[in-house]
């Protein structure tokens, strides 16, 4: 029995998907009143849980061969501190210390490339730097550090579980609408006016969730694997959207100091419009920041592989337009 934490996420659906594909027995871990609308008429078993009760992750994990962690709050504006300390952190302790008490054969726990300590510019970041909270930017990235280090907790008291740590996930199946989604949404509606310089790695959430199923069959106890795509600047990312959707990309570039300074007022504007944070102080950090990112050790131990970041691309606009999130003729 495999069961997923977190299956109705962007991530947590493809992976269920593809065990379903191969014939596994699959249990997702459903929060009470959730939208099971991802993982609708997939041969799989629900039972509602919580990672904040530990007697509901009990009833899940009892049976339970391997269990996929990726249940978590993604926030990259303010407001969410608290719940990312309850979900994340505390959340992942108790995922970690049910598998601990239920005989669970092994973890995989989904982390974030953004948990590791940032090294300066031009050196290429991989699983040598440390999960240090007081290293990283941002309230969630500190999150998923601290998170990562609970984990790190239960392999020293005898737990075999394996880290992941993803770059930004993009792709089809995107039905809770992530950063990336959000981005191509509001492009093809013809939202984006300007576009901020910044580069960033991202990769096929199809890709990413293999790469789970790998990491639980491959992957050494106790060791951190980067799952990285295509690192790609904003401004092709923008292009590439533009011959897909025949929208024109805008032309005028915001100076990425012109777009620091003005960040702080960015969630009134995101307020008065009612849409989904897209550029945060956090996220035009993350921009300018080191995207230089290395998934070299998953590919040598795992044998993890990646598509081009332009068929990710092309296929998570054919299911918006599939879901009618989008409309036009390309």
């Amino acid at each position: 029995m495999i069961v997923i934490v977190g299956a109705t996420g962007h991530l947590g659906n493809n992976l269920a998907r593809e065990l379903v594909k191969n014939k596994e027995d699959v249990r997702a871990v459903i929060l009470p009143s959730e939208d099971t609308a991802p993982i609708k008429n997939l041969n799989i078993e629900q039972v509602t849980g919580d990672v904040r009760d530990i007697n509901s992750l009990v009833k899940a994990f009892t049976g339970a061969d391997i269990v996929y962690h990726m249940a978590g709050v993604v926030a990259i504006s303010k407001g969410k501190e608290k719940l990312m300390n309850e979900v994340n952190v505390i959340g992942t302790r108790n995922v970690v210390n049910t598998c601990l008490e239920t005989g669970v054969k092994r973890l995989v726990y989904t982390s974030s490339v953004h948990a590791i300590a940032e090294p300066p510019k031009g050196t290429i970041i991989d699983e040598s730097f440390p999960f240090d909270p007081n290293e990283v930017k941002g309230d969630y990235a500190k999150s998923k550090a601290l998170a990562t280090r609970e984990v790190l907790k239960g392999i020293e008291k005898g737990l075999d579980a394996v880290i992941l740590c993803p770059t930004g996930i993009t792709g089809p199946y995107d039905y809770k609408i992530s950063e990336m989604g959000q981005l191509i949404l509001d492009f093809a509606h013809k939202r984006l006016k300007a576009y901020i310089d910044g580069a960033y790695d991202f990769v096929d959430v199809r890709d990413v969730a293999k790469g789970h199923i790998l990491a639980a069959e491959k992957g050494k106890r106790g060791e951190s694997y980067i799952l990285s795509g295509e690192r790609i600047s904003i401004y092709s990312l923008l292009k590439i959207l533009e011959e897909f959707t025949g929208v024109k990309a805008p032309s005028f570039k915001v100076p990425y100091l012109l777009a620091t300074a003005t960040a702080p007022i960015m969630p009134i504007y995101y307020s008065i419009t009612h849409t989904k944070p897209l550029f945060t102080a956090y996220s035009i950090k993350v921009l300018g920041s080191n995207s230089l990112i290395s998934s070299k050790k998953a590919q040598e131990e795992l044998g993890y592989t990646v598509r081009p970041l332009k068929e990710s691309i092309k296929d998570a606009i054919r299911w918006f337009k599939k879901m009618e999130k989008i409309n036009f003729d390309n």
